[in-house]
């Protein structure tokens, strides 16, 4: 019965959200509230269970998300996002321009959506192209992966945000192992990239000139567009080792402050005003609506978030492991499924941030079954959901269309291009996050 509840539950997500274009959040409570009735739980438990599992999730990344998002609208808004990649490309040479178009997109996707930024970035890869002679198409991979990379791996971007919160993960040691998985990672995807874009005659069917507005942006200074990026990754990463259970920094003043300036809130935080202080020339009539912006972009994710708690906690009720015979699977094994069961929902009904919270969800009562119960094994875990849920993007995923239409490709070409970039990607982080569990 218990497993028949389960496939009908998942089922029933899929479905909802593809067939039936409902909202992730109706799809997560309806299912937490069909599952909890189907195994006997009385309406006063489901209730329960909903409203604390929505309630834990969110208490530590609520905010975290809220000003993650506040960020990346101002670094948008500002036009710091290009000055990001004409910065990445100065150091880097138009020689090697697929590759600083990849490395920016990925450090522009750790504040701003991976579809924003490709939008965002569409127009200087073309103009690139134009100026190089390489074919757009190595360009748009290159950036995709990129940009794909940072999306499921390093936060505070929302998928992996939200599978840390479910997993009771380690922010800190999340992003710490995030960078180390995602680079090379983001680095595949260029591999990928050279090799197939030069093969595929299919190019973009027009290229545009680089804007005014692009050029521009000059008179904004590369240290100021990376400052609100990187301050908060960088105070997070130092309050990670600061608690390592070493104490390298002792256990003076200097951890105190990093403890706390290192707390994802107020790392963030520091982010918004540093963003705030990028924005200050901007006339204020100009800027009055972004933080309402992104707090509208950040609420769906922050709902989705929740009700994705909410399922988890009726979930716990069940006993998969028994389900499904896997009572003292190993670590790896672990690690392989949930990489499998988010590569599933992720292939089945498109969205990476909605297939890191179900399988999370799912995952989040066998972490100790499978003995993932320490902070660098739980951070793994949140890694190979992140590779799941990345594998693989095509035509039911939004963002292989934002990287289609905008590049000009179509769809055959789009798919052997961005589609088996992303599942290039996805098996190279999970063999990443295998070696990293077997070493560490």
């Amino acid at each position: 019965m218990e497993i028949l509840v389960l496939i009908l539950v998942i089922v029933f997500i899929i479905v909802a959200t593809v067939r039936f274009k409902m909202h992730p959040v109706f799809s997560l409570v309806i299912a937490a509230i069909f599952s909890g009735f189907l195994l006997g739980l009385t309406p006063a438990e489901i209730m329960k269970g909903i409203g604390e599992g929505f309630g834990k999730t969110l208490s530590g990344i609520g905010l975290v998300i809220a000003f993650g998002t506040v960020i990346g609208i101002y670094l948008e808004k500002t036009g710091s996002t290009k000055v990001l990649a004409r910065s990445i490309l100065n150091v880097i040479g138009l020689k090697r321009s697929p590759l600083a178009m990849n490395l920016a997109g990925y450090v522009i996707s750790i504040p701003v959506f991976c579809d924003s930024g490709f939008i965002i970035l569409s127009s200087l890869n073309k103009a690139i192209s134009k100026k190089t002679g390489i074919p757009v198409l190595v360009f748009a991979i290159a950036l995709a992966s990129g940009l794909y990379a940072a999306h499921v791996f390093v936060p505070p971007t929302p998928g992996p945000l939200a599978a840390a919160a479910i997993l009771e993960a380690d922010l800190g040691t999340v992003l710490l192992l995030g960078l180390a998985v995602s680079i090379p990672v983001s680095l595949m995807g260029y591999v990928w990239a050279q090799i197939i874009g030069r093969k595929l005659t299919q190019e973009a069917k027009d290229v545009e000139p680089v804007s005014e507005e692009e050029e521009s942006l000059a008179e904004i200074k590369p240290i100021s567009a990376f400052l609100p990026l990187l301050a908060p990754i960088i105070l997070i990463a130092l309050k990670s080792i600061a608690n390592y259970p070493t104490f390298p920094l002792g256990k003076g003043p200097v951890f105190a402050v990093l403890d706390f300036l290192g707390s994802p809130i107020i790392a963030l935080m520091v982010g918004v005003l540093l963003a705030f202080l990028l924005a200050r020339k901007i006339p204020q009539k100009e800027r009055k609506g972004w933080v309402a912006e992104a707090f509208k972009q950040a609420g769906s994710i922050v709902l989705i978030t929740g009700a994705g708690g909410a399922f988890g906690a009726i979930l716990r009720t069940l006993d998969i492991a028994e389900i499904f015979n896997i009572t003292g699977s190993s670590g790896v094994g672990g690690l392989l499924i949930a990489f499998a069961i988010a590569a599933f929902l992720k292939t089945a009904q498109g969205s990476s941030t909605v297939a890191i919270i179900t399988t999370s969800a799912i995952l989040a009562p066998l972490l100790d079954t499978f003995g993932l119960i320490d902070l660098t094994d739980k951070a793994l875990a949140v890694l190979a959901v992140g590779a799941g849920a990345m594998t693989v993007s095509h035509v039911n995923d939004s963002y292989f269309w934002v990287v289609s239409q905008f590049s000009n490709i179509n769809v055959k070409t789009a798919l052997k291009g961005h589609t088996m970039a992303s599942l290039v990607q996805g098996l190279t982080g999970i063999l990443i996050i295998l070696l990293l569990y077997s070493f560490l």
